[in-house]
């Protein structure tokens, strides 16, 4: 019998890559803006960067001003919508929840890279309205997601509220920081704000009229 010829041998069929999804060029949108900022986040660049041509991204967005619209929205759902639900989730005691928002910050690597995201969108909403809108609208939900802790631990709607925008600015301001110091200095910050954040509100005046009558240190040698 003889044998079959190499060249009669068909050829193993050659893997074809998955098509790209709207949520995979929005998530390089993301990988791009936290790296270079919103200017960087154009069409030519994310096809480059995919191995792709343009009109690849025309299959599933109009422009990029609607890849822009389903970035911000993308950024809403991963950093507050799923972190809420998350926390709703757990069914923990309210004094838990608020160990949880406080230690948002200190979350290692994932922590890190939602910051540099988030810090390029409120550079970005400095000058755009469609992106002023969405941070506006984050901070307001995840500012009223605290208060609704705070209402449970006992403080009054108001109170609650106030304690909740401090926190707030606490975490985003913790952030950022390039340096947050050693596993203990974070635990003692943590603890630290934990307690001051709950501590009784002083009536009007009292706070300036106990400054006053306090000593002054006295002077180092």
């Amino acid at each position: 019998m003889a044998s079959r010829s190499p060249a009669t041998v068909p050829a193993p069929p050659r893997s074809a890559r998955p098509p790209l999804s709207p949520a995979d060029w929005i998530a390089d949108a993301l990988a791009l803006l936290a790296d270079q900022g919103i200017d960087a986040v154009r069409v030519d660049v994310l096809a480059r960067r995919l191995g792709v041509t343009r009109g690849s991204f025309y299959w599933h967005f109009a422009d990029r001003d609607a890849l822009l619209r389903g970035l911000l929205e993308t950024w809403r759902q991963q950093a507050t919508e799923q972190v809420i639900a998350r926390f709703d989730g757990s069914r923990a005691e309210p004094q838990a929840l608020l160990r949880e928002l406080i230690s948002l910050p200190f979350r290692g690597a994932p922590a890190r890279r939602a910051a540099c995201i988030e810090l390029a969108i409120r550079g970005w909403a400095r000058r755009h309205p469609m992106a002023r809108q969405a941070v506006d609208e984050v901070d307001e939900r995840r500012i009223g997601y605290h208060a609704q802790v705070f209402s449970a631990l006992g403080f009054p709607i108001g109170e609650a509220r106030a304690r909740a925008h401090v926190l707030y600015a606490y975490e985003v301001a913790e952030s950022v920081l390039a340096v947050q110091g050693s596993a203990a200095q974070q635990a003692q910050r943590r603890a630290l704000v934990e307690a001051l954040i709950q501590q009784p509100l002083a009536p009007p005046g009292e706070a300036l009229r106990s400054a006053a009558a306090r000593p002054a240190p006295a002077p180092r040698r």
